[in-house]
């Protein structure tokens, strides 16, 4: 008899225990490991939609150690499945090797970073994910590893709460900081006794402060700033379409430069929000702008390389180098609240802007100043004038 069969007569006798408590799986050796086999729910991606037979590789030694240990995971394994809580995720080997379960913080935040670019949301891409990760959830998480480092103390939830809180209450950063905790919680298939959105507070788009936008005539004065040419491009594709800053990389000028008078614009896939179809508004500052020559500065936008993020970055650094008394985002605000005044029902501005009705109606009606109201009132009045001197005429 081997020195790993030796065990089988002890093994026997821990799932003869394990049969009576009724724990609904054993214990087996496979050469020198254990495993244990019962009745499990389908692993991820399996096309089986009930609990059936199956094994789960424990990594544990045929020795008298691991059985031990085995058995005491039996009994943590049967609890979760009682309470209906078991995951797979929990045992299955992830990207790098490991598993959760046997994981300390760092390499978990490891492994939900993979996770999280490596499974985007549906319809997003790469460039946009690796974005969204290096800002709404890397700052927070590193900070969740330093409060964590800095008190061993503390249970993981505990430390989650503390990030939270060290971040100031009412604000954005408040409300990431929560999101990117509540994912990673969830991917860790962590309870949390109080829900982190108790922590948002009242922070919200009608927490924002209102910008004072540039006027039409300001906006075509300020281009004249720019000595560049396809900066100039870049700033006056911003200005008649809206985009963000770093959509004006992400674009089919098709339109633009075959001449099509319409002068339609479509933003690609690769950008954070997806495709879409942009209109100008003003269509004549398309021939101001000279756009239909499409000359873009010769940035590196190889997502494999850079970011969106970087990407937009440059823009704004573009603009305080020429010392523009506006934001590239003032430009597309602008462009917002130029459709309402035109009448583009906001279904339709909302999607050419890529977001949805709710944040287009929410953000930029408010933003309708003073000035904007009194522009409206004069068109208005135009038109009642217009047409009480046509039926005059008639």
């Amino acid at each position: 008899m081997s020195d790993v069969s030796a065990l089988d007569p002890k093994l026997e006798q821990v799932n003869q225990r394990l049969k009576a408590a009724r724990m609904g799986l054993q214990i087996e050796r496979r050469g020198s490991k254990l495993n244990l086999r019962g009745t499990l729910p389908p692993r991820p991606g399996s096309h089986r939609l009930r609990p059936h037979q199956q094994r789960l590789r424990l990594d544990l030694p045929a020795t008298a150690a691991g059985l031990k240990q085995a058995e005491q995971e039996v009994k943590v394994i049967a609890a979760k499945l009682i309470q209906k809580t078991f995951d797979w995720r929990d045992y299955l080997d992830i990207s790098g090797g490991g598993r959760l379960i046997q994981m300390d913080l760092p390499q978990k935040v490891q492994a939900f970073q993979e996770h999280m670019l490596a499974h985007p949301k549906r319809g997003s891409n790469p460039g946009s994910v690796r974005t969204t990760w290096d800002k709404a959830y890397a700052p927070y998480l590193n900070k969740l590893l330093h409060i964590a480092g800095d008190r061993p103390n503390l249970s993981l939830p505990e430390a989650i709460y503390l990030t939270v809180q060290d971040t100031a209450a009412h604000t954005r950063s408040r409300q990431v900081c929560c999101t990117a905790m509540s994912a990673f919680a969830q991917f860790l298939h962590l309870d949390l006794p109080i829900d982190l959105k108790t922590y948002w507070g009242d922070y919200g788009t009608a927490k924002t402060q209102k910008r004072d936008l540039p006027t039409d005539d300001e906006i075509l004065n300020f281009c004249d700033r720019i000595p560049n040419p396809a900066w100039r491009f870049v700033y006056g594709v911003m200005a008649t379409y809206g985009l963000r800053n770093h959509e004006v990389f992400f674009c089919d000028y098709t339109a633009l430069k075959t001449g099509d008078p319409k002068g339609v614009i479509e933003v690609l896939e690769t950008t954070k929000t997806g495709s879409h179809q942009v209109w100008p508004f003003y269509p004549d500052w398309v021939e101001r702008f000279q756009l239909r020559d499409v000359n873009l500065p010769p940035l590196n936008t190889d997502l494999t390389e850079t970011t969106l993020q970087r990407i937009g970055q440059l823009v704004s650094t573009q603009f305080r180098r020429y010392n523009l008394p506006i934001s590239p985002y003032d430009l597309r605000h602008a462009w917002a609240v130029r459709t309402i005044h035109l009448g583009i029902p906001d279904t339709v501005a909302a999607k050419m802007m890529g977001h949805s009705v709710a944040i287009h109606t929410r953000t930029y009606h408010r933003w309708i100043t003073g000035r904007d109201q009194q522009l409206a009132v004069d068109a208005a009045m135009m038109r009642l004038s217009n047409r009480s001197s046509a039926l005059q005429s008639e």
